[in-house]
């Protein structure tokens, strides 16, 4: 089962998730998307999880994003870490109160996988997991036509429009999120070098246990932009696993292609055994097993 639920973040910004509960006892799953990509992604694996016992999963849209699309009275002009920094604690407020005091963990895809540390919010986790989560630099991806799609077009083109054209490349975001990102993909060290932010501490003080899935044909999600992105986070425990196209049925995956419901079979396995039950996978690289 599950309902429409609208909650406010700290700031004031309307924001709307998709709150799936069962009659299980495991934990509270906050489930937090990839730049670009709507909640109704995660639906399928929010519902597996509850069919395996998690008490309640939120999905939910970042501010600007689908259903939380801005109002009139909310043109305040959207930074990229809002999202990290205002919509996913108010995310994670309106799961925990399903159910105060209950186990809480979560799973972020890309973006939703570097929000962890920059949220603030990471000693609310139990543990964690990371889908295709990655430093965004583009000298660290395997996508030549990053560079120029992103400052060439997409640039240019968010100047003239407050969301950007989806034939930019996936859900609309606000052009002023988009003007962020490109910034921090043309930084060496991705949003580490943005003087405004303090990600390098703030990733630092997570203590979270975090298993991070990554998947050998992502384009972006390279194991150099992979490594570089958890080499950041000194102080948490992590396991990780690469899958290939092999593993997966002789089927792309990609950079977004791991919560698609064909995969439910083939890679949600480990990752829903590390959510709800805490076990990480023997075949993990790193990381401690129990």
């Amino acid at each position: 089962m599950s309902e429409t639920v609208e909650f406010q973040a700290e700031d004031g910004i309307s924001l709307s998730g998709q709150l799936f509960q069962g009659t299980g006892g495991k934990p509270l799953v906050l489930v937090s998307s990839a730049t670009a990509v709507p909640q109704g992604f995660y639906a399928a694996f929010a519902r597996h999880l509850v069919d395996h016992g998690a008490r309640a999963v939120l999905t939910y849209d970042y501010r600007g994003v689908s259903a939380s699309r801005l109002t009139g009275k909310s043109r305040k002009p959207v930074r990229f870490k809002d999202w990290a920094m205002l919509d996913f604690p108010a995310a994670l407020r309106q799961l925990q109160s399903v159910e105060p005091g209950h186990e809480t963990v979560g799973i972020g895809q890309s973006f939703g996988g570097q929000a962890l540390g920059i949220s603030g919010q990471s000693a609310a986790f139990t543990r964690y997991g990371m889908v295709a989560a990655m430093s965004g630099a583009l000298r660290l991806l395997n996508d030549r036509w990053a560079w120029p799609r992103m400052n060439l077009v997409g640039v240019p083109v968010s100047y003239f429009t407050k969301n950007m054209p989806k034939w930019v490349g996936g859900e609309p975001i606000p052009g002023t999120v988009f003007r962020d990102w490109a910034r921090w993909c043309r930084m060496e060290n991705y949003f580490f070098d943005d003087p405004h932010l303090n990600a390098r501490e703030l990733v630092a003080a997570v203590r979270t246990p975090i298993f991070a899935i990554g998947l050998d044909d992502d384009p972006w999600g390279t194991r150099a932009a992979v490594q570089h992105f958890l080499d950041y986070h000194v102080n948490a425990p992590i396991g990780q696993r690469w899958y290939s196209r092999k593993m997966a049925g002789n089927q792309p995956i990609g950079h977004l292609g791991y919560f698609r419901s064909r995969f439910a079979e083939t890679l949600w396995p480990e990752m829903t055994g590390w959510l709800l039950d805490g076990k990480m996978p023997d075949q993990a690289e790193g990381g401690t097993k129990g």
